[in-house]
């Protein structure tokens, strides 16, 4: 199974598989709270995070199985900003609205948090990778981190990539990948956060 760049993204599958991954992710429970409905509203909010790139033309990487299911998949940013599309503002303002203002302010306070935890010099930011759990164990992270990795170094201005865990047990996964761990922070009693970096060779 190979990385393709996804270069017209099926978001509603790029979703499906996210949030199969994300699932029980503490990020997600952070920013959804208790509420009820939990599988709908964590859905839209994947979905807009998978727009968010697609509407900018960022990186968007996918392994497929033989039967031509997407299986894995990795949300890159790339080094430059790039201003958010009027499209995008207008599906993440119907997105808060529905959700709640407390969903809006800890998705901020947690967006604030990981910033710090960043490298200044411009580099890919590698958002979110994730794979279905019915395909987890088989090497496929590893796959797409190593796609990741040649898109930074082949990119004239990036530095490297940087990426965020919410979970301590990757925290080594990371460092044994070569990853350096640049800091830890609460982003609340409830959540903390672990940020690392790795220079393009």
């Amino acid at each position: 199974m190979n990385v393709l760049i996804l270069c017209d993204p099926n978001i509603p599958e790029i979703t499906d598989v996210l949030c199969d991954a994300f699932y029980n992710y503490p990020v997600m429970n952070y920013v959804l709270g208790e509420k009820e409905n939990y599988d709908k509203r964590l859905l839209k909010l994947v979905k807009l995070f998978v727009s968010a790139r697609a509407l900018r033309q960022e990186p968007i990487l996918g392994i497929y199985n033989s039967e031509k299911e997407l299986v894995a998949a990795a949300l890159v940013t790339l080094p430059q900003a790039i201003l958010p599309p009027q499209e995008f503002v207008r599906q993440r303002d119907n997105l808060w609205a529905e959700l709640g203002s407390g969903e809006k302010a800890r998705y901020e306070n947690y967006g604030l948090a990981t910033s710090r935890l960043r490298p200044k010099e411009p580099h890919h930011h590698l958002n979110m990778i994730g794979v279905r759990n019915a395909y987890q164990g088989k090497g496929l992270a590893c796959k797409l981190i190593d796609a990741v990795e040649t898109l930074a170094s082949e990119h004239p201005s990036s530095a490297g990539i940087s990426l965020d865990t919410e979970v301590e047990s990757n925290v080594s996964f990371y460092l044994h990948l070569g990853y350096e761990l640049l800091g830890q922070t609460n982003v609340d009693n409830n959540l903390e956060t672990w940020g690392f970096f790795k220079a393009n060779n």
